[in-house]
């Protein structure tokens, strides 16, 4: 009796592991989604590195610390636009694209709220912040993000709008405009430059005529023209800019000192830590204008190896564009790739004095913290068409069997009609030609 038990309790042994579910296997991520991830963690590193030592020699000077304070700032913003970055490249983009005109008019709002004199943060003439104390948010950063999405999915919509000059217009371009127009109110003509630059390259990706895009950029010049005349800052940033050297002790002073330092460097630097440009000369050594200490601690090759990790998110990001099988996911693949790359353009150009003076972070390298996290959230986004979320075509369906409409029933009856026609007309052929066989 006990034998016959075992031997019936092992019989049953092997049919309960049989009946466990395998183990799922986990989908490897697409190689482009694992280049932009890796880029971008390295950015981040090299940020956080580049800005303590930016910091730490002035903080010793001042007497306010060693440096450790911008750092921490630093990796705390770097961590909260991770953590947004590794939510939005989970969730997909329907619900991004649904939210879209809700988070273009909360922009709106903040850019009219940023210019109200008791609320708006004023700093260096500028009043481009809303906050208090070290927690602030620059709200035009937010509003870069919100018109590429805005764009994205009007042109998605109504892909006819690219065929005339009205249609690009209006809207798009009205709201673009607007956006810019309270921007450049703040002042901040560098950011509404990123995001021109940026909704030119969304124009191209769509496939908008080149006589168009043409007639674009000579009005966007003479609009860019006639607002540098209205202020004399401007007129001298300009005029600085041909030659910042006739005036290197005013007007041509950030462009003169950013060139004596990326000269001062060398191939490869006189080492981290070891520049002296961000003590005594060196403006905004921490922001804007860290590729200069980036030049002179680490040389040339420095330079390259952030160039490298900025041509490997373009690399990247126009492959994840090309390979995405939705409309939608594919320009706004190629919007945050621009979005990114033109900020960084721009941003080097006017380091090496190729550019006026503008006031544009490096991204995810500078220290500031509301560029670093909504490029972070781009970068999210962005991940997200990468690793197939973004594709209508990679959405599971719901059904699995679709209900079907009214006219694809008649149609069907129709077809079905024809069909039972041709086989009767056939059977009838048949029939006569088989008599007369037989007769």
């Amino acid at each position: 009796m006990s034998a016959r038990s075992s031997t019936q309790g092992a019989g049953r042994r092997p049919q309960r592991a049989a009946a466990r579910p395998a183990a799922r296997p986990r989908r490897e991520q697409p190689l482009e989604h694992r280049i932009l991830v890796t880029a971008t963690l390295c950015l981040i590193a090299f940020g956080a590195v580049m800005v303590y030592s930016a910091s730490s020699g002035p903080a010793l000077l001042a007497h306010q610390g060693d440096g450790t304070g911008a750092l921490l700032k630093y990796l705390s913003f770097a961590g909260i636009g991770l953590l947004l970055m590794h939510v939005l490249a989970r969730v997909g983009l329907e619900p991004v694209r649904r939210a879209t005109p809700l988070l273009l008019a909360v922009c709106f709002g903040l850019l009219l709220v940023t210019l109200l004199p008791g609320i708006g943060v004023q700093v260096n003439g500028a009043r481009r912040w809303i906050g208090a104390g070290p927690l602030r948010f620059q709200p035009s950063e937010l509003m870069k993000l919100a018109l590429v999405l805005y764009a994205v999915g009007l042109l998605h919509a109504q892909p006819r709008r690219i065929r005339t000059l009205g249609g690009i217009c209006n809207p798009l371009l009205v709201v673009a405009g607007g956006a810019c127009l309270l921007i450049v109110a703040q002042p901040d003509l560098g950011t509404a430059l990123v995001i021109s630059f940026t909704l030119a390259a969304v124009l191209v990706a769509a496939g908008t005529p080149l006589r168009y895009l043409a007639g674009l950029a000579v009005a966007g010049a003479v609009l860019v023209a006639l607002l540098a005349l209205v202020e004399p800052y401007r007129v001298a940033r300009l005029t600085a800019f041909v030659n910042p050297w006739a005036d290197a002790q005013h007007t041509g002073f950030q462009s003169v000192q950013g060139q004596i330092a990326l000269g001062s460097g060398g191939l490869f630097g006189v080492g981290l830590g070891q520049g002296v440009a961000k003590l005594f000369y060196l403006p905004e050594h921490n922001t804007d204008f860290i590729l200069g200490v980036i030049g002179e601690e680490l040389g040339a090759a420095g330079i390259c190896a952030l160039l490298f990790l900025y041509g490997l998110v373009a690399y990247a990001g126009l492959r994840t564009a090309k390979a995405a099988r939705d409309g939608y996911a594919k320009l706004l693949a190629a919007g945050l790739t621009a979005l990114i790359l033109c900020q960084a353009l721009l941003n080097v150009f006017t380091v090496l004095g190729l550019a006026p003076v503008t006031g544009v972070p490096l991204p995810f390298i500078s220290a500031g913290s509301s560029s670093l996290v909504v490029l972070l959230a781009a970068m999210g986004l962005l991940l997200s068409v990468a690793s197939g979320r973004g594709s209508a075509a990679a959405r599971p369906r719901l059904r699995a069997v679709q209900e079907r409409g009214p006219d694809q029933r008649r149609a069907e009856r129709d077809a079905d009609r024809d069909r039972r026609g041709r086989d009767r007309g056939a059977r009838r052929a048949g029939a006569r030609g088989g008599r007369r066989a037989a007769g």
